[in-house]
C-alpha cells in the first residue's frame, strides 16, 4: 500500500511539473515580446526575386501589446515608401507552441542576453508561389531587434534569405 501511495505521489508531482512548464511557455514568449515593446528605427533588406538582387529601404517599427492578450501589434512604417506601411498582429498560442501559424522550433538565450526565437511553417513563396518551408528568426534585445525570413523551396537544399529587418531602439 505504501508503495502504491508513493507511486501516486510521484505521478501527481510529475503531472504538476509538466502542467506548470506548459503554462510557462506562452508567458515566456509574451514576456520576451513585452521587453521589445516601443519604437524602433532601422532598415529592411529584401531579395527582389525579379532581379535576384537585395534591396534596402529605411523602416521604423512600433510594437505594442494588446492589453491582457497574447497578441502584439507590429506597426511598420517606411519613411520613403508610405504606401508600404502596414500593421501586423503577432499572436502567441495559448500553449506557447505557435506564433501565428508558425510552429515554435526553438527559443534560445544568447550569450549577450538577447533571445533568439525560431519558427517554421509550410507555405508558398516566390513570384510563382512555389511550395516552401518558411523560417522566421527573431532576435530580441534591449537595444537591438531583428527579424529574418528564410525560405527553403520544395526539392531544394539551400535556404534563401528572403528578407531581414534590423532595428535599433529609439530613445524617448
Amino acid at each position: 500500500m505504501k508503495q502504491l501511495t508513493n507511486i501516486l505521489l510521484i505521478g501527481f508531482f510529475l503531472l504538476t511539473v509538466i502542467l506548470m512548464q506548459a503554462q510557462k511557455k506562452p508567458s515566456r514568449l509574451i514576456n520576451d515580446f513585452m521587453k521589445v515593446e516601443g519604437n524602433w528605427t532601422g532598415r529592411l533588406i529584401y531579395l527582389d526575386y525579379s532581379s535576384g538582387k537585395p534591396y534596402t529601404m529605411s523602416a521604423d517599427l512600433e510594437i505594442k501589446r494588446i492589453s491582457n492578450t497574447n497578441e502584439f501589434l507590429f506597426d511598420h512604417t517606411y519613411p520613403k515608401e508610405k504606401s508600404a506601411n502596414k500593421t501586423d498582429t503577432l499572436s502567441i498560442s495559448k500553449d506557447g507552441q505557435y506564433i501565428g501559424k508558425e510552429k515554435l522550433v526553438s527559443r534560445t538565450k544568447l550569450s549577450n542576453g538577447d533571445i533568439r526565437i525560431i519558427t517554421e511553417k509550410e507555405g508558398k513563396d516566390g513570384n510563382d508561389g512555389k511550395k516552401a518551408t518558411i523560417r522566421q528568426t527573431y532576435i530580441l534585445g534591449n537595444t537591438s531587434l531583428s527579424t529574418q525570413k528564410d525560405v527553403l523551396f520544395s526539392g531544394e537544399t539551400a535556404w534563401i534569405k528572403r528578407h531581414e529587418y534590423v532595428y535599433k531602439k529609439q530613445r524617448n
